[in-house]
Protein backbone atom coordinates (compact mmCIF):
# COMPACT_ATOMS: atom_id res chain seq x y z
CA UNK A 1 0.00 0.00 0.00
CA UNK A 2 1.03 3.55 -0.28
CA UNK A 3 1.82 5.81 2.24
CA UNK A 4 -0.99 6.99 4.48
CA UNK A 5 -0.85 10.13 3.35
CA UNK A 6 -1.31 9.14 0.08
CA UNK A 7 -4.06 6.56 -0.47
CA UNK A 8 -4.08 5.15 -4.05
CA UNK A 9 -5.43 7.63 -6.75
CA UNK A 10 -8.02 5.36 -8.09
CA UNK A 11 -9.83 5.47 -4.35
CA UNK A 12 -9.90 8.87 -4.20
CA UNK A 13 -11.40 9.37 -7.26
CA UNK A 14 -13.67 6.46 -7.19
CA UNK A 15 -14.97 8.11 -3.73
CA UNK A 16 -15.27 11.61 -5.86
CA UNK A 17 -17.27 10.29 -8.92
CA UNK A 18 -19.92 8.99 -6.10
CA UNK A 19 -20.10 11.45 -3.89
CA UNK A 20 -21.53 13.34 -7.38
CA UNK A 21 -23.67 10.74 -7.48
CA UNK A 22 -22.19 9.26 -10.61
CA UNK A 23 -24.15 5.63 -11.09
CA UNK A 24 -21.43 4.46 -13.24
CA UNK A 25 -18.94 4.36 -10.57
CA UNK A 26 -20.90 2.78 -8.16
CA UNK A 27 -21.00 0.17 -11.31
CA UNK A 28 -18.05 0.25 -11.71
CA UNK A 29 -17.12 0.14 -7.75
CA UNK A 30 -19.93 -2.82 -7.91
CA UNK A 31 -17.65 -4.76 -10.53
CA UNK A 32 -15.28 -4.67 -8.71
CA UNK A 33 -15.45 -5.62 -5.35
CA UNK A 34 -19.32 -7.20 -5.43
CA UNK A 35 -17.24 -10.97 -5.23
CA UNK A 36 -15.20 -9.71 -2.00
CA UNK A 37 -18.16 -8.40 -0.53
CA UNK A 38 -20.77 -11.55 -1.27
CA UNK A 39 -17.96 -13.87 -0.35
CA UNK A 40 -17.00 -12.27 3.28
CA UNK A 41 -20.61 -12.00 4.14
CA UNK A 42 -21.15 -15.71 3.00
CA UNK A 43 -18.69 -16.82 5.12
CA UNK A 44 -19.62 -15.02 8.39
CA UNK A 45 -23.49 -15.99 7.81
CA UNK A 46 -22.91 -19.21 5.70
CA UNK A 47 -26.28 -18.38 4.12
CA UNK A 48 -26.37 -17.38 0.56
CA UNK A 49 -29.70 -15.12 0.53
CA UNK A 50 -28.67 -13.01 3.74
CA UNK A 51 -25.33 -12.83 2.19
CA UNK A 52 -27.18 -11.28 -0.77
CA UNK A 53 -29.09 -9.13 1.05
CA UNK A 54 -25.71 -7.91 2.98
CA UNK A 55 -24.39 -7.61 -0.34
CA UNK A 56 -27.19 -4.82 -1.39
CA UNK A 57 -26.93 -3.25 2.03
CA UNK A 58 -22.97 -2.74 1.60
CA UNK A 59 -23.54 -1.53 -1.89
CA UNK A 60 -26.40 1.20 -0.63
CA UNK A 61 -24.15 2.35 2.31
CA UNK A 62 -21.70 3.45 0.04
CA UNK A 63 -24.05 4.95 -2.19
CA UNK A 64 -25.57 6.88 -0.29
CA UNK A 65 -22.39 7.94 2.27
CA UNK A 66 -19.19 7.73 0.38
CA UNK A 67 -18.23 10.39 2.69
CA UNK A 68 -18.12 8.05 5.45
CA UNK A 69 -15.03 6.67 3.61
CA UNK A 70 -11.60 7.95 4.69
CA UNK A 71 -8.71 7.48 2.01
CA UNK A 72 -6.39 8.41 4.61
CA UNK A 73 -7.33 5.37 6.94
CA UNK A 74 -6.63 2.99 4.01
CA UNK A 75 -7.73 1.33 0.87
CA UNK A 76 -11.32 1.55 -0.18
CA UNK A 77 -11.06 -2.34 -0.40
CA UNK A 78 -10.44 -2.83 2.87
CA UNK A 79 -12.80 -0.15 4.04
CA UNK A 80 -15.62 -1.90 1.84
CA UNK A 81 -14.50 -5.31 3.49
CA UNK A 82 -14.52 -3.82 6.87
CA UNK A 83 -17.76 -2.55 6.23
CA UNK A 84 -19.38 -5.79 4.99
CA UNK A 85 -17.71 -7.56 8.28
CA UNK A 86 -19.76 -5.33 10.62
CA UNK A 87 -23.11 -5.26 8.82
CA UNK A 88 -22.47 -9.60 8.19
CA UNK A 89 -21.66 -9.78 12.28
CA UNK A 90 -24.62 -7.65 12.91
CA UNK A 91 -27.34 -9.74 11.47
CA UNK A 92 -25.41 -12.67 12.51
CA UNK A 93 -25.88 -11.56 15.81
CA UNK A 94 -29.68 -10.65 15.28
CA UNK A 95 -30.76 -13.88 13.57
CA UNK A 96 -28.90 -15.89 16.40
CA UNK A 97 -30.48 -13.68 19.49
CA UNK A 98 -33.84 -14.19 17.98
CA UNK A 99 -33.24 -17.74 17.62
CA UNK A 100 -32.17 -17.68 21.20
CA UNK A 101 -34.94 -15.48 22.53
CA UNK A 102 -37.09 -17.97 20.45
CA UNK A 103 -36.12 -21.11 22.69
CA UNK A 104 -33.12 -21.91 20.48
CA UNK A 105 -30.66 -24.20 21.80
CA UNK A 106 -27.63 -22.67 22.87
CA UNK A 107 -26.15 -19.94 25.09
CA UNK A 108 -25.04 -16.28 24.95
CA UNK A 109 -21.73 -17.47 25.25
CA UNK A 110 -22.25 -20.11 22.55
CA UNK A 111 -23.14 -17.38 19.93
CA UNK A 112 -20.70 -15.31 20.64
CA UNK A 113 -18.30 -18.23 19.92
CA UNK A 114 -19.59 -18.97 16.98
CA UNK A 115 -19.42 -14.49 15.90
CA UNK A 116 -15.86 -14.84 16.71
CA UNK A 117 -15.25 -18.07 14.60
CA UNK A 118 -16.90 -16.78 11.86
CA UNK A 119 -15.14 -13.26 12.23
CA UNK A 120 -12.11 -15.04 12.08
CA UNK A 121 -12.77 -16.97 9.24
CA UNK A 122 -14.05 -13.85 7.21
CA UNK A 123 -10.93 -12.09 7.88
CA UNK A 124 -8.70 -15.23 7.24
CA UNK A 125 -10.51 -15.35 3.51
CA UNK A 126 -9.78 -11.53 2.88
CA UNK A 127 -6.27 -11.76 4.11
CA UNK A 128 -5.65 -14.37 1.86
CA UNK A 129 -7.42 -13.16 -1.21
CA UNK A 130 -5.42 -9.51 -0.72
CA UNK A 131 -1.62 -11.19 -0.13
CA UNK A 132 0.27 -10.84 -2.99
CA UNK A 133 0.29 -13.67 -5.75
CA UNK A 134 3.42 -15.36 -5.13
CA UNK A 135 2.33 -15.59 -1.36
CA UNK A 136 -0.85 -16.63 -2.03
CA UNK A 137 0.72 -19.84 -4.43
CA UNK A 138 3.43 -20.70 -2.18
CA UNK A 139 0.29 -21.15 0.57
CA UNK A 140 -1.64 -22.93 -1.95
CA UNK A 141 1.10 -25.39 -2.26
CA UNK A 142 1.48 -25.86 0.77
CA UNK A 143 -1.76 -25.93 2.52
CA UNK A 144 -3.88 -27.60 -0.57
CA UNK A 145 -1.46 -29.90 -2.46
CA UNK A 146 0.43 -30.99 0.78
CA UNK A 147 3.99 -29.82 -0.66
CA UNK A 148 7.00 -29.26 1.56
CA UNK A 149 8.72 -26.02 1.21
CA UNK A 150 11.43 -27.87 -1.13
CA UNK A 151 8.57 -28.87 -3.43
CA UNK A 152 6.99 -25.60 -3.22
CA UNK A 153 10.18 -24.09 -4.66
CA UNK A 154 10.07 -26.34 -7.35
CA UNK A 155 6.67 -25.65 -8.83
CA UNK A 156 7.06 -22.50 -8.07
CA UNK A 157 10.46 -22.41 -10.01
CA UNK A 158 12.15 -20.34 -7.12
CA UNK A 159 15.02 -21.38 -4.84
CA UNK A 160 14.11 -22.66 -1.65
CA UNK A 161 15.18 -20.06 0.69
CA UNK A 162 12.81 -17.77 -1.53
CA UNK A 163 10.14 -20.42 -1.40
CA UNK A 164 10.72 -20.73 2.72
CA UNK A 165 10.56 -16.89 2.74
CA UNK A 166 7.30 -16.91 0.65
CA UNK A 167 5.80 -19.27 3.09
CA UNK A 168 6.96 -17.70 6.24
CA UNK A 169 5.54 -14.12 5.29
CA UNK A 170 2.29 -15.54 3.75
CA UNK A 171 1.45 -17.47 7.59
CA UNK A 172 3.01 -14.72 9.32
CA UNK A 173 -0.04 -12.24 7.11
CA UNK A 174 -2.81 -15.18 8.15
CA UNK A 175 -1.72 -15.37 11.75
CA UNK A 176 -3.11 -11.77 11.92
CA UNK A 177 -6.94 -13.26 11.33
CA UNK A 178 -7.25 -14.32 14.86
CA UNK A 179 -6.22 -10.70 16.18
CA UNK A 180 -8.36 -8.06 15.49
CA UNK A 181 -6.55 -5.46 16.77
CA UNK A 182 -3.05 -7.08 15.39
CA UNK A 183 -0.94 -4.34 13.22
CA UNK A 184 -1.41 -6.87 10.19
CA UNK A 185 -4.80 -6.93 9.89
CA UNK A 186 -6.35 -4.69 7.26
CA UNK A 187 -7.16 -1.13 7.51
CA UNK A 188 -10.24 -0.45 9.06
CA UNK A 189 -10.77 -4.21 9.05
CA UNK A 190 -10.72 -5.30 12.72
CA UNK A 191 -12.98 -6.78 15.56
CA UNK A 192 -16.16 -8.34 15.43
CA UNK A 193 -18.29 -5.62 15.53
Amino acid sequence: MAKKDAPPRWDRRMQQRLARGEAAALGELYDRFASLVHGLAHRVLADERAADGITREVFAHVWEHPETYDPQQGPLRSWVAGLTHRLAVQRLRTTETAALARGGQGSAEELEDKVRRASVAARADYIVHSMPAPLRAALELAYFQRRDYRQTAADLGVTEDEARRRLRLGLQLLSTAHDAGSPGAPPGYGGAA
